[in-house]
Order: C-alpha cells, then structure tokens, then sequence
C-alpha cells in the first residue's frame, strides 16, 4: 500500500496557541483549570487535557469563584466576558486571532451603520461567539438559497462576513450570491478566510489528485475536518472521516490502493501516526510526503502566561 501525506495538515497555529495556553496555564497555575467549552474539536486532545486536571464546561456557573478559566480556541460572545467579570474570574482568552479579527470586522461595520451578514453554520461555537460580539443585529446565511431569501430594500448599507472554518470554494459562491443581488455589499476578501484552512484545503485537492481513497484525521464535529472530507468527496475518491487508526476498515482498500491521508487543524500529528500504524498491519507501506505549503505563523500567547523557556 502506498500512502500519501498530505503538506500542511493537522495542528495550525490558532490551535497550537490555544492547546499551549491551556498547558502553561496547568504549569503555572497548577490544577484544576477550567475550560469553557472544549478547547478544540477533537476528542484526544480534550481527554489528554482533562487528564492532566482540565475541566471542561459549557457554563460559568460550572466554575468556582477565583478559578482560572479559559477561553476556547472558537471565540465567546461579549455575554460570557461580562459573566466571567461580574463573577471575577481570572480569564485567559485562548480565542483564535484570526476568529478575533472577524470579530473586529463585524464590530466596524455595525459601527459604521453596516446590516451585517455573517455567512457560517448555524450553532457553531465559532458563530455562536461571533454573533455575540456584534452590538447589532447580524443575519447569519449558510448557502446561496438561504441568500435568496434576504429580502432588504435596495439602499440599505450592507456588509459580509464569513466563519474561518469554511470551504472558502463555498465561501466564494455565497459571497457572489450576495453580491449578485446587493451590487453594493461590502466584506473582506474571501482570501481573508483563515490561511490554515486554505492551505489545507488546497492540500486535500492535490492530494485528491494523487490518491484512489482519502483518510481525513479529524473529529465530526470540527468543521474544517468535515470540509476537507466534503472537498475529497467531491473529487470522486471514496473518502472518510475518522477520528483514529481503530476506525480504519479492511474493506476499503484493495491491492495497490495509494491512500492519501490529511488532518484537519485541530488533529494532533500523534493521530495521523495511529492511523499509519493501522495501514501498516493491513499491508506493507510505502509512505511519501506530497509537497506543499510550509507554514511558520506564530501567534503570541495570552497576557497572563509566561513562555516555556
């Protein structure tokens, strides 16, 4: 069996942040530290974490008075700061920057007198805090259908903004909808959508080209691992989604079958090696590295952390 790796995959450097503050919070603080939310999506990391005496919650109420608490990776709506500060917590804000500077764009343009229309999923973390750090009312659409339905006087000031996690192919389609019908929108480039999602986006494309199956590492409920398996699928390659080498299945590879496997950007490389591991008791492998994008972005840690030295 030969396998293709994709060039980038896995870890980015929002999640690295968050995942790092997280464990320097444990050295420094000392246990227990309270999460809100999961850190990221994927099941590995958050049970190595709670391991270590992380304690995840979905409530502030959850957490003790003068505990540390931490922010996810996917943002928080000005609601939950507010509780955190009238219940006098200590906050780290692992949010991702990038999911910041949306939150940022959102703000200028309701500031300006923008209708704002974020394009994201429903229920999201990441949409859930942006649309909570907007002081105006947002109108969240998903596909160009939902775009058809928009139904605003042909004058008003309108401005786009887009979740960081989406296939910036089906990011482009909306934008265009939208301003199809709203020649006069305003947002940012759709090269704005995180840069770690499209390089790995662009990575899965290639490695589609390549490859009769595709494995992507990575949770179900982290939306860009679901998006990079969507892109596979949509090459015409048989493609899954899993979570770990206990998921692989005999059944889907034949003699010779070239297997490309990416992750998505909150899968840890350790993943990718467990799934290795289960090819590698399937049939001898031949593994090459497909060349790609390198990526050097470092973003700075939290005010409240030290550095490991």
């Amino acid at each position: 069996m030969k396998v293709i790796l994709a060039q980038p995959r896995g870890f980015c450097a929002g999640v690295i942040r968050a995942v790092e503050t997280v464990e320097l919070a444990l050295e420094q603080y000392g246990a227990p530290v309270y999460v809100r939310h999961e850190i990221v999506h994927n099941q590995h990391v958050v049970e190595g974490l709670r391991a270590k005496g992380v304690r995840f919650v979905e409530d502030l109420e959850e957490v003790p008075a003068n505990a540390l608490t931490i922010f996810s990776a996917h943002g928080v709506g000005k609601d939950v700061e507010n509780h955190a500060r009238q219940r006098q917590l200590k906050v780290l804000d692992a949010t991702c920057p990038l999911v910041t500077k949306v939150h940022n764009q959102g703000r200028q343009y309701a500031a300006k007198g923008y209708q704002v229309i974020l394009i994201g999923e429903a229920g999201h973390p990441e949409v859930i805090g942006t649309l909570g750090q907007i002081p105006a009312p947002v109108i969240l659409v998903r596909n160009v259908a939902e775009v058809q339905t928009l139904d605003f006087p042909p004058l008003t000031p309108l401005a786009y903004i887009t979740q960081t996690t989406l296939s910036l192919d089906d990011t482009y389609t909306v934008v265009e909808a939208l301003k199809q019908r709203y020649p006069h929108i305003v947002g940012p480039d759709t090269r704005d959508i995180c840069y770690a999602v499209q390089n790995r986006q662009a990575a899965v494309r290639e490695l589609s080209r390549c490859s009769d199956l595709v494995l992507v590492v990575g949770s179900v409920r982290s939306a860009n691992s679901v998006t990079l398996r969507d892109i596979a699928s949509a090459s015409g390659k048989p493609s899954y989604l899993i979570a770990n080498g206990s998921a692989v299945r005999n059944e889907w590879f034949g003699n010779g079958t070239t297997v490309g496997i990416t992750a998505g950007a909150s899968t840890p490389e350790s993943m990718v090696d467990d799934v290795i591991a289960a090819l590698a008791r399937i049939a001898p492998l031949e593994i090459e590295v497909l060349p790609g994008r390198e990526e050097h972005v470092q973003f700075r840690l939290p005010v409240g952390l030290a550095a490991r030295q």
